[in-house]
């Protein structure tokens, strides 16, 4: 099976309009997610290559019913892009952005552990079930389906450690990068407890 993201999973991107959020965004849509809405305060009502942008995440779930958000903004406006997110109703985030200050993401871990809203991240490189949905920066033709759960702080030994059990003929459920960022919205175990849960 595969935990996090698969064929239910409606994609918005907070920075779609953005260089980096575009190229991952459409990125991900190639692989199969269903990217439905880009999120950019100031550009709402244009798109990215079909895609809607709104001006609020609020504005994005109400039209497009969005369950997953990916932050791409600058370190600044991160902490406000996952409250927005949360606040909106989506539940999970997953934030690529690196660098956001630790007093705002001690906040921000601190605001979801009230709700139910799942962060992976952030300066992470995302969520990947294979032949399923990706959302984030994970190059996907390092994996292949399968049965083993993947989970680590570093992008690129996951991306190495993939690599390996595809050549040995083991496949992943789910590659879960969980960041490498001193204060992080889900711990190895958090993660763990979810491989245990799927069938």
């Amino acid at each position: 099976m595969s935990i996090l993201v698969g064929p239910e999973t409606r994609l918005m991107v907070s920075g779609l309009t953005g260089r980096e959020g575009s190229f991952h965004g459409l990125n991900n849509r190639r692989y199969g997610t269903d990217l439905v809405a880009g999120v950019t305060p100031g550009k709402g009502g244009q798109d990215v290559e079909g895609v809607p942008i709104y001006d609020t995440a609020r504005a994005a779930v109400a039209e497009t019913g969005a369950n997953t958000s990916m932050i791409f903004v600058p370190p600044r406006f991160a902490a406000d892009a996952i409250f927005e997110a949360a606040d909106a109703g989506v539940e999970l985030i997953i934030c690529i952005s690196e660098g956001i200050p630790a007093h705002d993401m001690l906040r921000v871990y601190t605001h979801l552990r009230r709700g139910s809203t799942r962060l992976i991240g952030p300066n992470c490189p995302g969520v990947l079930s294979p032949g399923k949905a990706n959302v984030g920066i994970i190059p996907a033709h390092f994996f292949s389906e399968g049965g083993v759960g993947l989970v680590s702080r570093s992008g690129t030994l996951t991306y190495q450690i993939g690599n390996e059990l595809a050549q040995r003929g083991f496949g992943n459920s789910t590659i879960v990068g969980i960041g490498g960022d001193p204060v992080v919205g889900s711990s190895f175990i958090d993660v763990i407890e979810r491989f245990e849960a799927d069938p």
